[in-house]
């Protein structure tokens, strides 16, 4: 593969353009699954800034690209993914706006790097097509060129390239191939002072009103089509005047007048790929097409989908043991350090039970975190997160959910806060609030260490059939739990509350691909250091404070009497009476109220109770030993499989999180959504949790 455009080097740059010049701002845009993240990881080199866009909480990602060495690095932003300029979503709105220069407090961009799938020509040039039309600076970088040689695709680069009228140049990010091709030719369109011309006419009758729209002014064209076409009108009162007066106009001779420029586009395109791409003659099916057969079979498929799930959860519990043990030892023997080092006290009680017993008790499921984000990455680069879209659409369709509600409930298994953020891409406000209600029931990565320490201390070394871990089961079955009540509770939004039809929903199948280990890499790095980030601010801050309720006030009696007598031991007997029917004594109260403010802190909460509680004669080795050695008044075991169960439930279906509940009000805009989603999954937690316990103790679990 060799790049269209060959410089000598990148002396083109410095002769032109002084070293001493503000760096460039250049977008990186394209559609949905064209190769737009790793072409921006490969630019950056995954030196990269994530924030929201500023004044909406859609996710940007900003980084630093070397064009060449006599220049300052340019600013890279990277896009949301978008088909078209006629934006329906807020993602793709700010998508356009940026490209177009309308977004305020974002630098305009000098060029727009297009990503176009070279294995999809047609779909992928339409958006360039209308930025050819704003007359914008643009380059398009021919992403996956690679897959398109392996599927027999000739494809002259030079034909294309002249056809447009803009630089194309053929990339394949994974292996770095093209990149400096790449920023060479970013730097001949800064340079250049011509810009793209569309080459294709509309009919006489449009053409005459862009002409009296733009007063004959060549430059004012692009404009005066953006205002012709857009589903809105300018503000100023004149020229809103004079666009209704051309559509009516133009609606008089032509009812069908706005398709014109759609199939201009696409008969334009049509014709230039047409003389750029030679199609090998084979009928044979391909890998994907083969695969897809089996993966999306109405059957098989959801079979498949099944042990997917399966498989990540026996193997994230296999593999974690080692490091968590390692790193549960290691703040063990710290704690055991300080406090033989360290005379005894408020203030080692307070770095010993308070700091290293709370941060080192969600700490220890660092390594869980880590592994199931690496699955998580290995399945969407792979391509088959969108195979799970399309499986689970119908049945989401069955309950009036839009197809679009997919990716966001999937981005909640991580934490509902992004997932929430993300239903933004959904242009039905009905089909959005519905989305976001539902949200947090996805077990988010901070249930995990719940459900893990509960496995551990009651069900720990139990196998069923001989084969799977209990545990395994029982994380899935807490999965498929939320998932179905999520359903069930969407099925009613939308008949009730929120009733409306759900918009068809179509998505692209891209092709299956080896997933890139540095895109996986970073997306685990960085979403373990959001996770240690949050245990070394938040999850420290409660620590210290749950210390201090449950230290104080001192007292007399032993350890195990003056931790009832504390604070937190207080709120916990004041709540118990109405959790007791759950299963749940005091001291699981007080973790119920601490978790409130992030889920996880229950883990924290617990070690800290359990430790500061215990007589100091009988310190346990973990929070685990503590739990399963923990007893009741009456002398009965305070932690059972069916209290480990019970809690489990509830911490599917409550809304423990204040971060969930302020992004709602956010996204929202009102106080009534969030109160009402704290509600209504408070009573389905209670009645859920309720009706385990009870019920498994009418069918004699004790």
């Amino acid at each position: 593969m060799s790049a269209i455009l060959q410089f000598p080097s990148n002396q083109i740059a410095t002769s032109v353009i002084p070293v001493s010049a503000r760096p460039l701002t250049i977008a990186v845009a394209g559609n949905p699954n064209a190769g737009k993240t790793s072409l921006f990881n490969a630019l950056t080199g995954l030196k990269q800034k994530v924030a929201n866009y500023p004044g909406v909480t859609v996710e940007s990602k900003t980084g630093k690209w070397s064009l060449a060495p006599d220049l300052p690095p340019a600013r890279l932003i990277d896009l949301p993914g978008l088909y078209s300029l006629d934006a329906m979503s807020l993602d793709e709105q700010i998508a356009r706006d940026v490209m177009l220069g309308c977004a305020p407090a974002i630098a305009d961009p000098d060029v727009i790097v297009v990503a176009v799938d070279a294995t999809n020509l047609v779909r992928n040039l339409y958006v360039v097509t209308q930025l050819i039309e704003s007359e914008r600076r643009i380059v398009v970088a021919l992403t996956m060129f690679d897959l398109a040689e392996r599927s027999k695709l000739a494809i002259d680069v030079n034909k294309l390239s002249d056809a447009l009228g803009v630089p194309v140049v053929p990339v394949v990010a994974r292996q770095r191939r093209g990149i400096d091709a790449l920023g060479r030719a970013v730097i001949a369109a800064m340079v250049s002072r011509q810009r793209p011309v569309a080459r294709w006419r509309l009919s006489s009758e449009i053409e005459q009103a862009l002409a009296d729209l733009s007063q004959n002014d060549p430059t004012r064209r692009s404009l005066a089509l953006r205002e012709l076409f857009s589903e809105e009108l300018p503000k100023e009162q004149r020229r809103r005047q004079a666009v209704e007066q051309a559509r009516q106009q133009l609606a008089r001779i032509n009812p069908h007048w706005r398709q014109e420029p759609l199939i201009a586009r696409y008969d334009w395109i049509e014709h230039a790929v047409n003389q750029a791409v030679h199609y090998a003659d084979d009928n044979r099916p391909t890998v994907t097409e083969r695969i897809d057969a089996l993966v999306t079979h109405k059957i098989v498929g959801p079979l498949i989908l099944l042990l997917v799930m399966l498989l990540v959860f026996q193997t994230i519990f296999s593999w974690a043991n080692l490091p968590m043990n390692l790193i549960d030892h290691v703040f063990s023997a710290l704690g055991d350090a300080v406090r033989n080092h360290f005379p005894a006290g408020i203030l080692t009680d307070l770095l010993v039970d308070g700091i290293i017993a709370g941060v080192g008790g969600v700490l220890v499921f660092l390594p869980q975190i880590l592994l199931l984000f690496f699955f998580i990455s290995i399945l969407e680069d792979s391509g088959y997160m969108a195979r799970a879209a399309f499986l689970t659409d119908r049945l989401m369709r069955a309950v009036g959910l839009n197809g679009k509600a997919f990716m966001p409930l999937l981005s909640s298994f991580a934490c509902a806060v992004p997932g929430i953020m993300a239903t933004r891409t959904i242009e039905n406000p009905k089909d959005r609030i519905a989305t976001i209600m539902i949200a947090p029931f996805m077990s988010c990565s901070a249930r995990l260490p719940v459900y893990t320490l509960m496995i551990a201390a009651c069900f720990a070394d139990r196998k069923i059939l001989g084969i799977l871990s209990a545990g395994v089961v029982i994380i899935l079955a807490m999965y498929l739990l939320g998932i179905s009540v999520a359903i069930v509770v969407a099925g009613i939004l939308k008949s009730s509350l929120l009733h409306g039809p759900a918009p068809p929903f179509v998505m692209e199948l891209p092709p299956y691909r080896i997933p890139q280990l540095a895109n996986v890499a970073n997306t685990m790095i960085e979403r373990a250091g959001l996770f240690v980030k949050r245990a070394g601010t938040v999850i420290l801050a409660i620590s210290i404070l749950l210390w201090a309720l449950v230290a104080f006030p001192h007292g007399a009696g032993t350890r195990s009497e003056q931790v009832q007598n504390s604070f937190a031991g207080r709120a916990g007997h004041v709540i118990e009476p109405v959790i007791a029917p759950l299963g749940f004594d005091w001291k699981i109260g007080i973790g119920l109220i601490s978790s409130f403010a992030a889920r996880e802190t229950i883990v924290s909460t617990l070690s800290i109770v359990y430790n500061v509680g215990a007589d100091s004669k009988e310190q346990p080795a973990s929070l685990v030993a503590a739990l399963r050695n923990a007893k009741r008044a009456d002398g009965s075991p305070a932690w059972t499989p069916l209290v480990a169960l019970s809690l489990m439930v509830f911490f599917v279906l409550a809304c423990q999180c204040m971060s969930t509940l302020a992004v709602v009000r956010r996204e929202t805009n009102s106080w009534r959504w969030p109160l009402f989603m704290l509600g209504y999954m408070l009573v389905l937690a209670y009645l859920g949790s309720l009706l385990t316990y009870q019920g498994g103790r009418l069918l004699g679990f004790s």
